[in-house]
C-alpha cells in the first residue's frame, strides 16, 4: 500500500471511530430510532451528511459497530475472569464474570459514559436488540459463562432457565444504565461506587438464578 493509501485508510478509521462515539452518545441520550444519520454525522464533525451511510451502511450496521467496539474493550477482562473461575460450581462466580468486566470498564472510562444507556435504549427495539445479542453470541467468554451457569444449575428446567436468563439480562442492562445516567446527570446514585453497584447486582442475580421454582398446576416445566 502506498503512503497515500495508508493515510486514507488511517483517516477512514479515525472518521469511523468519531462516528461510533457520536452515535453512542446520541443513541444513549435520545434513543436509536429518534436519531438520524444526519444528526450523527454532524455530531461527529463531518461536513458530509452522508458520512454514516458511506462508512456503515444502515443504522443496524452502526449499532453493531458500537456494540463490537465496546465488546472488544471488555472481552479481555471477561476472559481473564473466566480463566480464574473455570471449573467452579458456584453460581456467584459465573454471575460475577457477567457483571464485573462491564462495570469495571465503565469505572475506568471516567464519567460521563454512554454505553450502558445505549445498550438499554437498543434493548427496547427488537431489531437492534437482536443485533447486540448476535454480537454477544460471538464472545467465547460469554458462551463459557452460559455453559458454566448451566452446569451449576442442572435441575433447573429449561423453560425456567430461559425465563431467568431474560430477567437477568433486563436487570443487568437497566441497573447499569440507571447508575450511568445518575452519574451523567450529577444526581446521587444508589450505590457509592461502580464496584459496590456491581456486587449488589451480583447478589441480586445470584438470588434470581438460585431461587426455588414454584410448581404450576397443569403446566409442564
Amino acid at each position: 500500500m502506498t503512503d497515500n493509501g495508508v493515510e486514507r485508510t488511517s483517516r477512514a478509521a479515525a472518521t469511523r471511530q468519531l462516528i461510533i462515539e457520536a452515535a453512542e452518545r446520541l443513541f444513549a441520550e435520545h434513543g436509536v430510532t429518534a436519531v438520524s444519520n444526519r444528526q450523527v454525522s454532524e455530531a461527529a464533525g463531518q461536513g458530509n451528511n452522508t458520512a454514516v451511510g458511506y462508512h456503515f451502511g444502515g443504522k443496524a450496521d452502526l449499532v453493531r459497530a458500537i456494540a463490537r467496539n465496546r465488546h472488544e474493550q471488555v472481552e479481555h477482562l471477561r476472559q481473564e475472569m473466566v480463566e480464574g473461575v473455570r471449573g467452579s460450581t458456584e453460581v456467584r462466580d459465573w454471575v460475577a464474570c457477567l457483571v464485573l468486566p462491564t462495570t469495571r470498564h465503565l469505572a475506568a472510562s471516567g464519567s460521563p459514559t454512554w454505553y450502558a444507556r445505549f445498550a438499554a435504549q437498543a434493548a427496547t427495539e427488537p431489531a437492534f436488540a437482536e443485533v447486540i445479542s448476535v454480537e454477544a453470541m460471538n464472545s467465547p467468554a460469554l458462551n463459557e459463562i452460559r455453559d458454566g451457569l448451566a452446569a451449576c444449575l442442572p435441575r433447573l428446567p429449561r423453560s425456567v432457565r430461559q425465563q431467568r436468563a431474560e430477567m437477568a439480562r433486563t436487570l443487568m442492562v437497566h441497573t447499569v444504565a440507571d447508575r450511568e445516567r445518575a452519574l451523567a446527570d450529577g444526581t446521587e446514585p444508589s450505590a457509592e461506587s461502580w464496584e459496590a453497584a456491581a456486587h449488589g447486582l451480583i447478589d441480586a442475580l445470584t438470588g434470581l438464578w438460585t431461587a426455588p421454582v414454584t410448581p404450576i398446576d397443569g403446566e409442564g416445566r
